[in-house]
């Protein structure tokens, strides 16, 4: 009977999770269905607004032509009515002149002849029609003005929708997620020497299979990509996975999105937990700042003035242990004392992990390490058996010395502005590095039995956390170089 329920449990799961995949299914066919009203609105509305423009210009060279001819005609008609005013005046002067001449030679008279007649000949010699060109000032051919739209008709017979770039295919198998850096990998169907870029658009997500209508992160773009892959760098992996998809982009139009495909993006993330935290540390998510007059001074003032009873009263107050949010270990007491430590809100119980503090280095102390969770709360990291750290010193002087069980090892070594921690959890071992070079600074080498937390310690100084980081490719290719060569928290002195 319990094979049975546990067969029914399974499968009903797999019922649950396939109707939450066709609920999804089907919220982005609607959201299709209401895209593709959308863009077909958008479309034809565009296509008029072309024709319409195609339709201005043609009416507006139309407009620009005819006035072309219109001012031909109008110039040469006044040219040629100008001669032709210019020519029948000649004509009505020459005329006169003409029948002048035949009265003076017709005359009888024989004694004003002479004077008559050299008066005339000076007339008829400066007749206007002597000076008349008889060659028209302009053509009547106005075949220059003439239009042969056979070209531009077969261009307009030529009209049709652009050509959409294909879609575009990721490779999976050639996409990489390494050191932070996602390398993604696509190709098109077949070669277009006409395609000018691509767009790449990439979110986070917590869900493994195809994108959901709802996600919690936006789509993050990358424009201009003129190859076949983009490496995305400088990345926080906060979520378990990335989404990935790629159009491609001739000079006119932008093609389809290829099929989207998700990426896992493995890396250990944490809080600070600030309910745990010793009260003289200011805790944000992931940094911290020393508090000298601690974080309950001002709530213990309230109650003393409030009342002086008892359970009321200062030193109780400062005993008693705050309301606070779940943590990796639930109910646990403030640090207290000299145990200026906070702890991480996520346990590592199995694997490699890798993260990095900035620290300051003005700071009395500081320490980052890994903690057992039964670390209590007077421990100081280093100095039980359930912690390990590298510890900064800069009362009096400056050391720099790796801790373990109360034991201590000073390190000859530059100390950087940012520590990275990596620890293997299956094989025991705990490394520091200078995270900007990747120098070694300090192994631990044990064998894990417990969970471990990452724990901080600082006095009269501050620091700040990065995590979603991966185990960076140098740090492992050290770490199989150095196995069997590390030092061991049993030589710690």
């Amino acid at each position: 009977m319990g094979d049975q329920k546990e067969s029914l449990r399974k499968i009903t799961h797999t019922l649950a999770s396939k109707n939450e995949e066709i609920s999804n299914f089907v919220c982005t066919l609607k959201q299709s269905l209401d895209n593709l009203e959308a863009n077909s609105n958008r479309v034809q509305d565009d296509l008029q607004s072309e024709f319409t423009s195609l339709h201005t210009i043609l009416d507006e060279m139309k407009e620009n032509m005819l006035t072309r001819i219109k001012q031909e005609r109008a110039s040469r008609t006044y040219e040629l009515q100008s001669q032709l005013s210019a020519c029948s005046k000649a004509l009505e002067s020459s005329e006169e002149l003409l029948e002048l001449a035949n009265q003076t030679l017709c005359s009888s008279e024989a004694d004003g002849f002479p004077q008559v007649s050299s008066a005339l000949l000076l007339l008829v010699t400066m007749a206007p029609a002597f000076r008349l060109s008889l060659k028209a000032k302009a053509s009547d051919n106005m075949s220059h003005l003439m239009v042969d739209f056979s070209q531009e008709r077969e261009m307009l017979h030529g009209l049709k929708f652009l050509p959409v770039p294909a879609t575009p295919e990721i490779q999976v198998s050639e996409c990489q997620v390494c050191d932070n850096t996602v390398t993604v990998v696509w190709a098109l169907p077949e070669a277009d020497t006409k395609i000018d870029h691509y767009i790449l658009e990439h979110r986070r997500t917590n869900h493994e299979g195809p994108p959901r209508l709802r996600e919690d992160y936006p789509w993050m773009v990358v424009e201009g990509i003129k190859e076949t892959e983009h490496v995305i760098t400088g990345l926080r992996f906060d979520t378990r996975y990335m989404t990935f998809r790629v159009k491609a982009c001739n000079k006119a139009v932008a093609g389809d999105f290829s099929e989207p495909i998700t990426l896992e993006t493995h890396a250990f993330t944490f809080k600070l937990d600030s309910g745990s935290s010793h009260q003289n540390l200011k805790v944000d998510d992931l940094s911290v700042e020393w508090d000298s007059c601690g974080g309950k001074i001002q709530d213990i003032r309230k109650e003393k003035n409030r009342t002086n009873s008892p359970m009321h009263s200062p030193a109780r107050s400062a005993l008693m242990s705050p309301k606070r949010a779940p943590t990796a270990r639930p109910g646990r007491d403030r640090f207290t004392a000299e145990s200026y430590t906070v702890l991480a809100d996520t346990m590592i119980d199995a694997g490699q992990q890798y993260w990095e503090v900035r620290f300051d280095k003005e700071s009395k102390a500081f320490a980052v390490g890994v903690a057992l969770r039964s670390l209590g709360r007077f421990d100081q990291l280093g100095k039980t058996s359930a912690s390990w750290c590298i510890h900064l010193n800069n009362w009096l002087q400056q050391s720099l010395t790796a801790k373990h069980n109360n034991k201590a090892r000073t390190l000859d070594c530059p100390i950087p502005s940012i520590i990275g921690t990596y620890i293997n959890y299956d094989e025991g071992i705990l490394s520091f590095y200078n995270a900007k070079t990747k120098q070694l600074m300090h192994t631990f080498k044990t064998k894990f039995q417990q969970p471990l937390i990452p724990a901080f310690m600082v006095w009269n100084g501050s620091f700040s956390v990065v995590t979603g980081l991966q185990v960076p490719s140098v740090v492992q290719s050290g770490q199989r170089k150095n196995s069997g060569t590390s030092s061991s928290n049993a030589s710690l002195t």
